[in-house]
């Protein structure tokens, strides 16, 4: 095995009850990428998660109908999924395979595919590209391709989020290159939560253009919310409602995309 796909294997092999809390501490993510994913997603379709961790989104989707398949480099997030599953009384084969490797578990082919983690992780473009080939060929044509991206911006937002870090990180030179990195318009890659990386936002559109797919949406799954979601989540429900309805309008405005830490490409196979 690649010795960067096993140090993302081991550190996610190590917190997967702290993968399924990620979207506990962070909300808007999961309420603003559902909600645009409901847009094509129904009962009764078929949907393959790859990368998809402990299944936040699979066992939301499999909890509205839907027939769910797993996938995840992480044994240990296999098993936490496989055991929400069971006790939320739903049905989700979920199995532990390499992204990349996906041909031995001769899986067919799917009405949605969720690629929403291997991107973070796959450091070669030629691993990326392969990526995304694989998910599409397992995807129905006319069936819809959910791409997920961390945005080079991330960074700059966690030191927004949490004070006392920019002098530091400034100082760091892995840190620095990925704060240079949004002003060179370039990605980023290497050390961060593991192995990692980072688009900037106007390379996405790019890269995924060289796909058979045409394009549906392109937003930030945080919508404006990210930089300042730990106080709004202090507010009353009132006005936390109307911030995220205020987010759903503004999903899609390209100007606004930095304010995410995550960026979702919707497309559909042609």
């Amino acid at each position: 095995m690649d010795e960067s796909i096993q140090t993302v294997q081991q550190h996610y092999d190590q917190s997967p009850q702290m993968e399924w809390e990620r979207l506990e501490r962070h909300p808007f993510e999961f309420l603003l990428t559902t909600h645009m994913m409901e847009k094509y997603v129904r009962p009764g379709d078929t949907v393959l998660d790859i990368g998809g961790g402990p299944g936040r989104y699979s066992l939301h989707f499999a909890k509205l109908g839907c027939n769910v398949t797993l996938v995840d480099l992480s044994e240990g997030n296999a098993a936490l999924a496989r055991e929400k599953a069971a006790a939320e009384g739903v049905t989700l084969a979920a199995h532990a395979a390499n992204c990349l490797e996906l041909e031995c578990l001769d899986l067919g082919q799917f009405d949605h595919v969720f690629l929403m983690g291997p991107l973070y992780h796959l450091v070669g473009e030629a691993d990326r590209i392969q990526a995304v080939e694989l998910a599409l060929r397992h995807l129905k044509p006319g069936g819809k391709l959910y791409v997920s991206f961390i945005l080079a911006f991330a960074g700059i937002l966690y030191d927004l989020q949490n004070g006392g870090h920019l002098v530091a990180d400034c100082q760091n030179p892995d840190a620095a290159k990925l704060i240079r990195a949004v002003a060179e318009g370039k990605d980023y890659t290497g050390p961060g939560f593991t192995t990692v990386y980072f688009y900037h936002q106007n390379n996405i559109l790019p890269f995924m253009s060289q796909f058979r797919l045409k394009q549906l949406h392109f937003f930030g799954q945080e919508g404006i919310l990210a930089p300042n979601y730990r106080d709004i989540l202090t507010r009353d429900q009132v006005e936390i409602d109307q911030w995220v309805e205020l987010a759903k309008d503004y999903l899609e405005l390209p100007e606004l995309l930095s304010y995410s830490e995550h960026a979702m490409y919707i497309g559909e196979k042609i």
